[in-house]
């Protein structure tokens, strides 16, 4: 006996199901999100790279 996929119909009923104000509040949360990766990949980018051989050797003592 096989399973039956039902993923498209869910989908397509939360899709159906979805008002204005939904659709809304996701736009502006993704939009929310797409800024906060922009300002977390200049904060990154911003980070000063070591020079040298800096983090090249470990120190270890037993």
């Amino acid at each position: 006996m096989s399973g039956m996929d039902i993923s498209g119909v869910q989908t397509a009923a939360i899709a159906s199901s979805v008002g204005q104000n939904d659709v809304a509040g996701i736009a502006v949360l993704k939009k929310a999100m797409d800024i906060q990766e922009q300002s977390a990949l200049q904060l990154i980018e911003s980070i000063a790279r070591p020079s040298g051989n800096v983090g090249q050797n470990i120190d270890v003592k037993v």
